[in-house]
């Protein structure tokens, strides 16, 4: 019997019980489109994720002042005073895989401009952060390394500090009041959004030269912390080496003492949580599966009633000339036809709740091409599956037996 004849005879089989068949293919179409939606709905949290994380600049190291232990309780990180600037100098001078370095202190203050005031991290840094965070300005300039040497009364402002403390002004050479000291703001950083690793505002900071925070608002020498670009991501591990190399030698550490700093490395970072956004989907996708094989049991028992109530058409087609090999391949071809046209409305809901999502809950999606693949794939796998017992049951009627079936 050619392909097409058994298509269209199941075909034909299939639509003389429309509900039935419908109702068969509900756990198909509900399967595929929810390991389809399930699928976008995890890669998009990856993609959002990825891209937090690019924000927060490329190749980039985190060093910073470590944990001390005191009177037996050990306090978290930025409580030792061991990270100068001349840590930062050396590590821009010592560490080939190094591109960048940028030292950094902060405080919170609040900021008063007008009748307005607002509450807000202040960063204190040199200009090469901006360059390490790859973060661009909207309008205006960074402060210079002049404003650095000379701890000069400048500021660069986040664009939530900008909408709160200047809604209707430009704020480009306006005056702001920083713990009663003027500071005239001289640019204004584009929209960062939300860090990945806190959650925090990115964009509700102001930046200004380390040494004013230093001396004009926290009165200390050392620093919190050190944001280094390397070379490349690749580069970055070995620059993570380089860099605890320098520190311990000139912080005479030796084993087994513990150091006095951290480095943390954005890759690992980025690895890590690719990893569980990895898993993340791959669990989605397994809950949303099991609609897949509740709908291809559901075929093999429309299937298995279907050889039932077709007995005695089974035992004619045998009279008059069919084999096993014809009545298999007939019942076969209506289960993975059900199964395939399930797929097909299956890979349409999935795709339209794709593009709903966002819409309505404003969550992240990417829909993957791969997964699309995969869920018709498996579908025609469960119709192959969950098709063949009743097929190869219908195969093996005794014609005679068949023909007599009332």
């Amino acid at each position: 019997m050619e392909l097409m004849a058994t298509i269209r005879i199941a075909l034909r089989a299939i639509a003389r019980n429309k509900l039935r068949s419908c109702l068969t293919s509900l756990g198909i179409i509900i399967g595929v489109g929810a390991v389809i939606a399930m699928v976008a709905l995890g890669q998009g949290a990856q993609h959002q994720v990825q891209q937090q994380i690019a924000a927060m600049g490329s190749n980039v190291l985190f060093v910073g002042s470590g944990t001390m232990n005191r009177g037996g309780v050990r306090l978290g990180w930025g409580n030792t005073k061991t990270l100068v600037y001349d840590d930062v100098a050396a590590i821009r001078r010592e560490c080939p895989a190094v591109s960048m370095v940028a030292a950094g202190t902060g405080t919170s203050a609040q900021i008063v401009f007008g009748n307005d005031n607002w509450y807000t991290r202040i960063t204190g840094t040199e200009p090469e952060y901006l360059d390490i965070r790859a973060w661009p300005l909207d309008e205006g300039t960074n402060f210079t390394q002049d404003d650095v040497q000379t701890a000069a009364n400048v500021a660069v402002i986040g664009d939530t500090v900008r909408k709160n403390l200047f809604p209707a002004a430009d704020p480009v050479g306006q005056t702001v009041r920083i713990n009663s000291l003027p500071f005239r703001v001289i640019g204004v950083l584009s929209v960062k959004g939300s860090s990945v690793a806190m959650g925090n505002d990115q964009d509700d900071v102001i930046l200004m030269p380390y040494t004013t925070v230093q001396k004009k608002m926290n009165g200390t020498q050392w620093l919190a912390y050190a944001m280094v670009s390397a070379q490349s991501k690749e580069a970055s591990f070995a620059a993570q080496g380089q860099i605890e190399g320098v520190l311990r030698d000139r912080h005479r550490i030796r084993q087994p003492q513990d150091d006095d700093f951290f480095v943390r490395n954005m890759a690992d970072v980025a690895d890590l949580y690719d990893q569980q956004t990895t898993v993340m989907t791959l669990l989605l996708a397994s809950i949303a599966s099991v609609s897949l094989i509740v709908g291809g049991i559901g075929i093999m028992n429309i299937m298995l009633v279907s050889v039932t109530e077709r007995t005695r058409e089974i035992g004619i087609r045998m009279a008059i000339g069919a084999t096993e090999d014809d009545v298999q391949r007939q019942f076969l071809t209506e289960a993975v036809v059900l199964s395939v046209m399930g797929g097909a409305i299956g890979i349409v809901s999935g795709l339209a709740l794709s593009f709903l999502i966002p819409r309505v809950l404003g969550w992240p999606v990417s829909i993957s091409t791969t997964a699309i693949l995969i869920a018709v794939l498996f579908s025609i796998a469960v119709g192959v599956f969950f098709g063949y017992y009743p097929a190869r049951k219908a195969a093996r009627l005794n014609p005679i037996e068949a023909l007599r079936y009332e």
